[in-house]
């Protein structure tokens, strides 16, 4: 058999050392792609925007790669095992800690969170770059053809990552808690460096024996505290970001899930990554005002479509109209539709709307022949009497809002938009041009749309640009505001493209009715809503926002939200 000489004696050519190193390969490949994802995700959850944060984070962890592929020229051939393992080692407990570590940074220390956040995947990127080279190095004594020596091993970290992405997307995204993800890719390259260490230390080949066996030994034992400690430390740190106790807490796959309650006002308030989105106290104002003028000044009202609103408060308006025939609500998120349909306090919030008598889920023809079915069933439901009472088909569908209405074939007298603001691309896209033209395939004839459309005192340009797109697409645009508390003043555009023009609808409104009850919402208030501060409308920007030119998210995170 031959043999292979290290800096300090010759040695017998192990078996297998090339399939070893390989298996190691690959699973560090796994877990070096999965870390890049989890430091751009904690990311996003503290700062928004996604893909800024994604991208932000995966340019400069390869930076960090490339400069530690150079710089690893610089180490000898001595104990390149035992520097594997300590790589591995060092990237364990960086991985298992680094969410925590950005999340108490932020809450403690909000000053010290970009030097954390740069600095753990910064450190991150550069010992996963250093992997690769060491591995390649080892392999070469055991793998002699420079062309098989990258075959065997950078195959394996590819495929690796290509495992990984599914992984992270298909399992550890949907069902395991952000900072717990970083403890099982600690695990995970724990795990490498203990069979590295076993597989060569059995064959004599390790010299820093005890050295390397106390350093996995300590490492484990470091994040078996972590993995004790990771959900007191995440609930601690997380309610200093909040001002009311935390009730509810949740990551599903599309966002982070927040609901927090003031016992002495006894208001719940729902965050989504963060942001505000009602408070329970004052969310009356802003439902009513994006539901019922469009209701009253539409025609018919037989069909609603909801577009967004899976926390059922808007879909609890609606239901107060004797001649809706059906609603369809389409949310994103089925964990929202869920947490709102199940928790007994936030069905008294919207009045159990998902539970009701009149809520069926029963696919109509038109979305079975579209091929989209629905995910959210309740099966357990009462039949009501037809002999007795009217009753509402309402039908809720967990996919993308876009995508929902350039597939269905059908149209509805009124459409109401409750999406979050547009603080990422892909909220961005819901208040594009090409959004608005597709919105109207969906509308019926004298149909009535009303979106909310942000502050326009906080996030002036925003909505202007909201505006103008609409406009762009074609839609007659009526914008009206009202003070939210909880937010500010905020808008809403009333949206139709009937031959109607703005003086004839105008007109309508100054003979409005709401002929449900209402808590806040009277013809006066909705009419004085219409009315704008001098120069509130005014803007010398033109842009419009589209898929190719997203300038709404710009306008948003960069120009709103400071007072004037």
């Amino acid at each position: 058999m031959a043999t292979v000489t290290t800096q300090d004696t010759p040695l017998r050519k192990p078996r297998f050392a090339t399939l070893m190193l390989a298996v190691s390969m690959f699973m560090t490949g796994a877990c070096g792609l999965v870390a890049e994802y989890v430091m751009g995700t904690v990311a996003t959850y503290i700062l928004g925007n996604s893909i800024e944060q994604m991208s932000v984070t995966i340019a400069v962890m390869l930076l960090m790669m490339g400069l530690a592929s150079h710089l690893q020229k610089y180490l000898t051939d001595a104990h390149l095992i035992e520097k594997f393992v300590a790589v591995e080692i060092a990237i364990a407990l960086l991985s298992g800690f680094a969410p925590v570590a950005m999340f108490a940074s932020f809450s403690l220390r909000p000053t010290l969170f970009g030097l954390v956040q740069y600095g753990a995947m910064s450190a991150i990127g550069f010992l996963i770059g250093l992997e690769i080279p060491l591995v390649t190095r080892l392999n070469e004594a055991y793998q002699g053809r420079l062309k098989a020596n990258i075959a065997s091993i950078w195959s394996m970290d590819y495929l690796g990552a290509f495992v990984g992405a599914l992984v992270w997307v298909f399992l550890l995204l949907r069902y395991v808690p952000i900072t717990k993800v970083g403890f099982i890719l600690g695990a995970a390259n724990l795990l490498v460096a203990a069979m590295t260490l076993a597989y060569f230390y059995r064959l004599g080949l390790v010299h820093k024996r005890a050295l390397s066996v106390a350093g996995v030994c300590a490492a484990g034992i470091v994040l078996l505290l972590g993995v004790a400690r990771v959900n007191a430390w995440a609930l601690s740190l997380e309610q200093r970001l909040y001002v009311h106790p935390i009730v509810f807490s949740a990551t599903t796959k599309y966002q982070h899930l927040v609901l927090t309650h003031s016992r002495q006002a006894d208001d719940y308030r729902l965050f989504i990554n963060g942001n505000l989105q009602f408070s329970s106290t004052d969310e009356a104002i802003y439902h009513e005002q994006l539901v019922h003028p469009a209701m009253a000044l539409a025609p018919d009202h037989q069909r609603v479509l909801i577009l967004g609103g899976g926390d059922g408060m808007a879909l609890r308006e609606v239901l107060k109209y004797d001649d809706v025939e059906a609603v369809t609500l389409v949310e994103l998120d089925p964990e929202m539709v869920r947490l709102f349909s199940t928790d007994p306090k936030l069905r008294q919030l919207n009045r159990d709307a998902f539970a009701d008598a009149r809520v069926h889920a029963a696919a109509s023809a038109a979305v079975a022949s579209a091929g989209v079915r629905p995910v959210y069933v309740e099966e357990q439901r009462r039949k009501p009497n037809p002999a007795v009472e009217k009753v509402a088909e309402v039908e809720v569908f967990t996919l993308d809002a876009d995508r929902f209405i350039a597939e269905i074939p059908s149209q509805w007298n009124v459409i109401l938009i409750d999406f979050p603001d547009p603080n990422a691309v892909e909220l961005a896209k819901l208040y594009s041009k090409e959004f608005y033209l597709k919105l109207g395939n969906v509308l019926a004839e004298h149909g009535v749309v009303a979106v909310q459309a942000t502050s326009p005192y906080h996030a002036k340009e925003a909505f202007l640009c909201i505006l103008r797109t609409m406009d762009a697409a074609g839609w007659k645009t009526l914008p009206y505001h009202d003070n939210v508390p909880s937010f500010g003043d905020w808008a809403w555009v009333l949206l139709w493209k009937s031959p109607v023009s703005e003086q004839a609808f105008r007109q309508k409104i100054e003979h409005i009715e709401f002929n449900v009850d209402t808590r806040y919402l009277t013809p006066a208030v909705f009419q004085k809503a219409l009315v704008f501060g001098k120069r509130w409308l005014d803007s010398d920007d033109d842009a419009i926002n589209t898929l190719a030119y997203p300038v709404l998210l710009q306008r948003y995170t960069q120009e709103g939200w400071l007072v004037p």
